[in-house]
């Protein structure tokens, strides 16, 4: 049974999960009566409070736009608002790991179909409400911290082992919002920016330089090294030390994209303080997307966690296991009876050496009368079996009627990412990490992939392109691959092709503004700081 802050947020229920990015609500006063002063009134108000910025990872809400909140199919509806679900389309679908069924709903999810196309606009739905989502997410931390401040809590009368508790809630406040903004960096670059002390409504709020914002976030990561928990000592799905170090290493590997600087060194340094923190490889890579995957804490460094029964919704690993799966795949083989959308370009499956997992066990896709290459896209194409809705001893996770119940936990950061880090940063040229440990780490996940050491690679084989190809196979649908290929510079260019890109069957180059998306024209308009990404 899983005890985490998700529970408690479904438990006390007190805040709707309603958000839009649009000037006009700042000013609207709520109609039940519950003001700041009234919600956070009490040392419980602030643990629902803490409890929502958790929540809001995992759960989802009506989104609306333009100044209608209540109109959730204005921006998208409401299954498609979770955050998880925007967030793996925006990074997967764009990518060789992922191909959408091109007859899915063009009103619903409308706007889907142009990421694997890789022809989006800035009225793109889908980039609208990933860029409202993490902004949303991002405004529910800075109005936290700012309850949190001492004249808040002075005011109120909280003192003593309450007000210290309530302050100890803070840096994982800071985390949560650092990594949104990280989000919204990756995706669109230049967002708009505000922290707790601005006030809510009083001017729009500036627009900061990508640069600028890799420099926020790294100054608040490495202010919360000594301030939030010790690595491991955290309760499950909270962040601790080790996720503001893994945060770290990964904006540092990509730092030359960001930035314009490399940060290899800092790669080294970060993805090894989450190594010697204690963990450690789980011993079967499958365990890590199962049902009960709440188990691989020795692995799993900070989680969204799902809940199948009490926090029921269309996105998440609800998503990723539906979509994923179609009705000819045996419930026996996924847990569930899916939708039949998502599935993978040959690119994928290619990368391993056989298709069924006999040789490398991350090798999860279903084959059975399925063609590997692409001619009809509403049907072809294997489908990516990774997230499973079983038990590890085989058992079916909760389901319910709707297509709903899945309950997987979404690893955001694990040890095999970082392992991966320290590798490519030594092989860019860190001068602090050493080619053996590299090669050792490497082939600890090869050991573990392969069960035994028959898969494990030399010396000369572990190159930059190597490593590409390895994170494809240990990371694939986790949300990375966008990001790895434009820091390979394989994502826009003609040097890497997978069927379909950009709307050809065989694949081609696009124009190179796309390794950003664009800043969604609705917020621009709403907001004269904003100035549109080059190209759109």
């Amino acid at each position: 049974m899983k005890q985490n802050i998700l529970i408690t947020f479904l438990a006390s229920m007190l805040f709707a999960l309603s958000f839009s990015s649009c000037k006009k609500l700042l000013d609207l006063k709520p109609t039940n009566g519950v003001t700041v002063d009234v919600a956070y009134s009490t040392p419980q108000g602030y643990k629902e409070g803490f409890a929502k910025i958790y929540g809001a990872f995992a759960l989802t809400g009506n989104q609306g736009g333009s100044g209608n909140p209540d109109i959730s199919t204005n921006v998208i509806d409401e299954g498609n608002s979770d955050f998880l679900r925007m967030f793996w389309n925006v990074q997967e679908l764009s990518t060789d790991e992922a191909i959408d069924n091109s007859s899915w709903n063009s009103n619903t999810d409308a706007g889907l179909h142009d990421f694997h196309n890789m022809n989006w606009s800035s009225s793109n739905r889908m980039l609208e409400g990933l860029f409202i989502r993490s902004s949303y997410q991002i405004l529910l931390c800075n109005e936290f911290i700012r309850q949190c401040s001492d004249a808040n809590l002075s005011k109120r009368g909280i003192t003593g082992s309450s007000a210290d508790t309530i302050r100890a809630y803070i840096p994982e406040a800071r985390f949560l919002r650092a990594f949104q903004y990280w989000v919204l960096m990756d995706c669109f670059g230049n967002p708009s920016f505000s922290t707790e002390k601005d006030a809510i409504g009083a001017t729009l709020p500036p627009q900061i330089k990508r640069a600028d914002l890799f420099n926020y976030i790294e100054s608040e990561l490495k202010d919360l090294e000594t301030k939030l928990p010790a690595p491991r000592t955290n309760v499950y799905g909270r962040a601790d030390r080790a996720a503001a170090w893994a945060l770290l290493a990964r904006m540092y590997l990509n730092a030359q994209v960001y930035t314009g600087t490399a940060r290899y060194n800092d790669a080294v340094t970060y993805s090894k303080k989450v190594i010697d923190a204690g963990y450690s490889l789980e011993t079967n890579s499958n365990w890590l997307f199962l049902n009960d995957n709440y188990k691989c804490t020795n692995e799993f460094i900070f989680t969204i966690n799902y809940d199948g029964q009490k926090s029921q919704n269309y996105g998440g690993t609800n998503y990723i296991v539906y979509a994923g799966a179609s009705g000819d795949i045996p419930a026996s083989v996924v847990g569930v009876s899916g939708w039949g959308g998502n599935r993978v370009t040959k690119n994928l499956p290619n990368l391993f050496p056989d298709y069924t997992g006999t040789l490398d066990k991350r090798s999860q896709f279903f084959t059975t009368n399925r063609k590997i290459d692409i001619t009809d896209r509403t049907s072809d194409g294997f489908a990516a079996i990774k997230f499973k809705n079983l038990n590890r001893d085989g058992s079916q996770g909760y389901t319910q009627g709707g297509n709903l119940g899945v309950g997987i936990d979404m690893p955001l950061f694990r040890l095999g990412e970082q392992y991966l880090i320290y590798a490519e940063a030594v092989l860019r040229g860190a001068t602090n990490g050493d080619a053996a440990t590299a090669l050792n780490y490497i082939n600890a996940l090869r050991t573990r992939a392969y069960g035994n050491t028959s898969g494990n690679i030399n010396s000369s084989q572990l190159t930059l392109n190597f490593i590409l190809d390895e994170r494809g196979r240990e990371l694939y649908w986790e949300c990375f691959r966008r990001t790895d290929l434009i820091r390979f510079n394989k994502f826009t260019t003609s040097a890497y092709l997978w069927p379909w890109k950009g709307n050809i069957a065989n694949g081609t180059g696009v124009e190179s503004f796309r390794n950003l998306y664009p800043i969604p024209a609705p917020e621009v308009s709403a907001n004269a700081n904003l100035i549109q990404n080059p190209g759109y």
